[in-house]
């Protein structure tokens, strides 16, 4: 509300020469919302610009209906485009601290510390690239293993949209640990007596929820940042999150390293369930593996002569050494 009466009172003062109070609807017109909007624009950023744009927008839309104003001269005062940023993911070292101070927990006699469910929620959402709602929404049932030993998630996206992320052995594995430890913690929710030979999945019932709080039911919104901030914070500096994309910076980080290892955008867009393959294309274009790899295809690299070639190398050894 301060930052909405803000954008009021500063077009107001440029429509009526610094005095809001004597605003009057009358003042309202294309002409003066374009030279307001044209002046604020010179001194503020573009989102602060549409956020002030949006503000008069809904103003003179509620004057409109209420047949005080003839039309919305919004529609008709230009607004800056926001660049469209590149998505950010965490580089392997941060990602290796992260993991690292989870697994330390694994001793820890506090109650509230789970070190086998926070480091299968982390290594999950960093190797299928789960959404946060799809994280909490994951039953045990959703993981169907398979014959080369990893197993497939079925998950249950945006927009009733169901898709299939294949998991590997080593992400299977932690998985099964933390059940087992769930076991341990809430015995009389599994289907009756282990079998030693029975695997950690097939001891749930298919209903049950992959990842649970510390009363045993499905792990809330709240837990599963909470988890997940506590760890970056434990991390220290060695792992910051990334801005404004806690449980999402993970998601981010997955298709990055995709990205990274040359997998196609269409593959990209499957693995993600985008509506969109431009949204896909954004983590190829951060990565910049395929303009690289592009560029270096250009066989006018063949005519650089030998000699400088040779002079090159020398150079990058002797700044090595």
């Amino acid at each position: 509300m301060k930052a909405y009466r803000q954008d009021f009172i500063a077009i107001a003062m440029l429509v009526t020469d610094s005095n809001p109070a004597q605003l009057a609807v009358t003042d309202i017109t294309k002409e003066s919302m374009r030279t307001a909007f044209a002046a604020y624009a010179r001194d503020h950023e573009a989102a602060s610009v549409r956020r002030c744009w949006s503000t008069w927008n809904v103003l003179c839309t509620f004057l409109y209906t209420s047949e005080q104003l003839t039309a919305n001269p919004m529609q008709l005062v230009g607004r800056p485009k926001l660049a469209q940023p590149l998505p950010k993911a965490l580089p392997r070292s941060a990602v290796e601290a992260l993991l690292q101070t989870v697994a330390q927990d694994r001793n820890s006699k506090r109650q509230t510390d789970w070190a086998q469910r926070d480091l299968a929620l982390i290594l999950t959402a960093l190797l299928t690239g789960l959404r946060a709602d799809e994280l909490r929404q994951c039953d045990i049932g959703d993981i169907r293993t398979t014959d080369h030993g990893g197993a497939v998630i079925h998950v249950k996206g945006k927009g009733g949209k169901e898709r299939r992320v294949p998991i590997e052995a080593e992400l299977l594995s932690v998985i099964e640990t933390y059940l087992e430890s769930r076991a341990t913690r809430f015995p009389g929710a599994t289907k009756g007596k282990a079998d030693i030979a029975e695997s950690a999945l097939s001891r749930w019932p298919a209903r049950s929820p992959l990842f649970v709080g510390g009363d045993g039911e499905r792990i809330t919104r709240a837990t599963l940042q909470s988890r997940i901030k506590r760890a970056f914070k434990r991390a220290g500096p060695d792992a910051q999150p990334v801005p404004g994309a806690l449980v999402h910076g993970l998601r981010h980080t997955y298709a990055t390293e995709l990205a990274g290892s040359d997998v196609s955008v269409y593959t990209l867009k499957k693995l993600l369930a985008h509506q969109s393959m431009t949204t896909s294309q954004r983590y190829v274009t951060a990565a910049g593996t395929e303009t690289r790899s592009a560029a270096a295809r250009n066989g006018l690299y063949a005519l650089i002569p030998d000699g400088v070639k040779d002079a090159d190398r020398k150079l990058r050894l002797d700044r090595d050494l």
